[in-house]
């Protein structure tokens, strides 16, 4: 039996909190969170003791740690958690400095524990399997990538403050995705934007809609496109072009029937939001992080592949403001810098 603390007490560490509930070898034991009121709707739950992050990394009984905390506290809990020698799930990102990640990373491979980051959909079933596919050759080489992924809404202003902006809080996990189905490391990056969903976001300094273009040193190209706001609902799609074909991974809906008449050919409207479209992503994930502890297997995404989507969105961020192409050669990627989005840079112009 692994015992599991948990950081955190909002939407994600409910979804997680219920995978643990139903998985018959792992048990939560304790659920720490600034608000009282929240950690004990959860640990009530989930059959767990509300605590304190210093009782936690000092009961070696407690095997492993789930970071579903706010972004700001992920580096320290994960550094503490790799200190005290509990194998780790985080949720995305790493932090928002890229030299802080950078450090934790660091600390993780000295410590040798296990660092799982949260890439979700890299353990979406349609994706996954479209993956595997592309891995068997399906569509021989592999020469462009498409990712589109637009939420139904942009969240409040207040949140985008503090967010580090559209490409480290929302793009990130297409950067992700773009590393694992490319196959490659982009070595460049062409970054553009706008605000054209909620003027309050261009004041705060950042943006809503967004495209990217990344390229890998054998010509692999990848285009991500973005948006805060889809009328539609929550639009996520893949497609990938070979010299033998293509695949695509579509919308999920909740009827997946489809009327062809008089009216037209109409379906339903693709799956509100992110609970919804990813839930079996969530559970999946999960699993596969109690499995790498349990069989000693190797860890499917890791605390590199956070720094790395991070680099990627300090690259998108440099592209848009510079207006050019930022080329990541491995020496640059080193010594790359923290690019901090328009809220703390106004010579970022973007559109109201």
């Amino acid at each position: 039996m692994l015992n599991f603390a948990m950081f955190g007490a909002g939407r994600i560490a409910n979804v997680h909190g219920q995978t643990i509930s139903e998985h018959p070898d792992v048990r939560l034991v304790y659920v720490v969170d600034p608000v009282q009121q929240a950690a004990e709707t959860i640990a009530k739950k989930f059959d767990a003791k509300v605590s304190d992050a210093a009782t936690v990394f000092a009961d070696a009984s407690i095997d492993a740690v789930l970071i579903c905390s706010s972004t700001d506290t992920h580096a320290d809990l994960i550094e503490q958690a790799a200190r005290a020698g509990k194998a780790i799930f985080c949720e995305k990102p790493v932090d928002l400095d890229i030299n802080r990640a950078r450090h934790v990373a660091d600390v993780v491979k000295e410590t040798g524990v296990t660092c799982f980051l949260g890439f979700n959909r890299r353990f979406d079933p349609t994706f996954n399997a479209l993956h595997q596919d592309k891995l068997a050759g399906r569509i021989g080489n592999l020469e462009q990538l498409v990712i589109t992924s637009r939420d139904p809404s942009p969240p409040p202003v207040e949140y985008i403050k503090v967010s580090g902006g559209l490409f480290r809080d929302m793009m990130i996990h297409d950067l992700d995705m773009a590393r694992w189905m490319l196959g490659e490391e982009p070595v460049e990056v062409h970054a553009t934007g706008s605000c054209l969903v909620d003027p309050g976001i261009a004041q705060a300094g950042d943006i809503d809609s967004a495209m990217v273009i990344l390229k890998t040193a054998s010509g692999r190209l990848c285009h991500i496109n973005n948006s805060r706001r889809a009328a539609y609902g929550y639009d996520q799609r893949i497609e990938v072009l070979g010299d033998k074909g293509m695949l695509q991974a579509g919308n999920h809906r909740e009827n997946e029937v489809r009327y062809l008449g008089a009216e037209g050919d109409v379906t339903d409207k693709p799956l509100y939001f992110f609970l919804e479209r990813y839930m079996p992503a969530y559970r999946n994930e999960l699993r596969s992080f109690i499995n790498t502890i349990t069989t000693g297997a190797q860890s499917e995404v890791t605390i590199d592949d956070g720094v790395k989507a991070l680099e990627l969105a300090d690259a998108c961020y440099q592209s848009l403001q510079s207006g050019k192409t930022v080329h990541l050669q491995s020496s640059e990627c080193e010594s790359q810098k923290e690019i901090p989005f328009a809220a703390a840079d106004q010579s970022v112009k973007v559109s109201a």
